[in-house]
């Protein structure tokens, strides 16, 4: 009995559909949350630890050096948790069917960009 599996999959050359990258970038977000929590906690501890520590805390939240990691940390924060509802409905058979869903991937998609540029912008202005 022959097999008509693949050897090997060769991850560069598939492609995926959007809600597959949508589920996929749903995982990378989670990760970058969790490698986010000690930046957050030490954020949230000088902040607490006075008005000078507040002060601190928002000179080196609105530096623009880190501007880049705190796009990459708001993003994954609203992709995660707009993703995470999506797939909870799904889970209830909500917006399951093909068409459905790669349109809630894709409004996931673009709501997470907007959203995480609004809190960015919040953040700097």
């Amino acid at each position: 009995m022959s097999s008509t599996r693949p050897v090997y999959l060769d991850l560069r050359k598939i492609q995926l559909p959007l809600p597959g990258i949508i589920s996929f970038a749903h995982r990378v977000s989670g990760v970058l949350m969790v490698i986010g929590i000690p930046f957050a906690l030490y954020l949230l501890e000088l902040s607490l630890s006075g008005q000078a520590g507040f002060a601190s805390a928002r000179t080196l939240l609105r530096s623009p050096w880190l501007a880049p990691v705190l796009l990459l940390l708001i993003w994954s924060l609203c992709h995660h948790l707009l993703a995470g509802i999506r797939f909870l409905l799904m889970d209830i058979e909500i917006g399951v069917d093909r068409q459905t869903s790669r349109q809630s991937a894709g409004w996931v998609a673009g709501a997470a960009l907007v959203l995480a540029a609004l809190l960015l912008l919040e953040l700097y202005l």
